[in-house]
């Protein structure tokens, strides 16, 4: 007689997730899935390129100066160089009122599956030695945790995922204005959001992470139901971020939403083709390891703007 062995739990299944008390281990879960297939981490990286001028001020190493900048305009200015450093990446997570929500089709709500990713990515980061930081938003910035590469500070990050909630809607533009003039180094920044506000003021925002010469990396996290829209007969739609509700016979509005929808969508990827942002669309009810691991090794390979359909 052969012995089986005991099925062992997809723990990268999003039901099997939600099961899972603790956000450090769901994310040790899905990294572990995730590596199971080794391979180099795209992420890792380093740059001795120039970056900027800065003015000279006393004090300041001479041997920095730009003598030909000197020639053309009779100031003073130091050539700035990326420092050959690890990566640092910056997470920047959704907790406003609509990424609460969770359809009976979703296992865990869009800001349960968004902090299990961020956490799995912090721990991934972490495990290839880059620096992580973690930035909490919904009108305005919440918490910021700049970045370390600290084994220690995998918990710390957790502990504010897990504690932070919010009563407030989306201001995404005006958050990521303010990461523009508050990350001071270039690194990688990855929004793990719904995307749930005006698209052309949010690229403004995204425009202005790019011309700080940050990587832009958006994660669209959405619930099946609000992508198939499989909903049926007379329905109260709440909007939970206003509060404003409509009752409305699904029938009558499943095409025009669709398609309202989609154009929504388009115009977020052309906006991220236009400044070179990569964009993946992250449906709740599919294995965090999937997603992720179909994007990183693509980026891997081509390093360039990259479409994710969710459908």
């Amino acid at each position: 007689m052969v012995k089986m062995e005991p099925t062992k739990p997809n723990y990268l299944d999003p039901t099997v997730l939600a099961q899972v008390e603790g956000l450090a281990l769901r994310a040790r879960w899905a990294v572990e899935g995730f590596l199971s297939g080794e391979h180099r981490s795209p992420f890792r990286g380093q740059s001795v390129e120039f970056a900027q001028h800065r003015q000279y001020t006393p004090g300041d190493d001479l041997r920095r100066l730009d003598w030909k900048v000197f020639a053309r305009t009779d100031k003073y200015y130091l050539k700035q160089y990326e420092e050959e450093t690890n990566l640092a990446a910056h997470l920047v997570l959704d907790i406003s009122r609509s990424m609460t929500y969770r359809s009976e089709s979703a296992p865990m709500s869009k800001l349960d599956y968004a902090r299990a990713t961020a956490a799995a990515l912090a721990y991934l980061i972490l495990r290839q030695r880059d620096r992580v930081g973690l930035a909490v938003f919904d009108n305005g910035l919440s918490k910021y945790v700049p970045p370390s590469g600290s084994p220690s500070h995998f918990k710390g990050l957790v502990a504010t995922m897990e504690a932070v909630s919010s009563e407030e809607k989306t201001s995404l533009a005006r958050v990521f204005h303010d990461l523009a003039e508050r990350i001071d180094r270039r690194g990688i920044v990855i929004v793990l959001s719904d995307l749930f506000d005006d698209v052309d003021t949010m690229m403004a925002g995204l425009k202005h992470l790019r011309f700080q010469r940050h990587e832009v990396i958006l994660l669209h996290v959405l619930d099946p139901a609000e992508i198939d829209f499989s909903l049926e007969g007379n329905v109260q739609f709440e909007d939970l971020e206003t509060d404003a509700t409509v009752t409305t016979q699904v029938d009558e509005i499943h095409e025009a939403y669709l398609d309202q929808f989609d154009q929504y969508r388009q115009a977020i990827h052309e906006g991220c083709q236009r400044y070179g942002i990569d964009y993946v669309a992250m449906r709740t009810d599919r294995p965090i390891d999937q997603a992720l691991s179909n994007y990183l090794l693509r980026r891997a390979a081509m390093r360039r703007t990259i479409s994710f359909d969710a459908r």
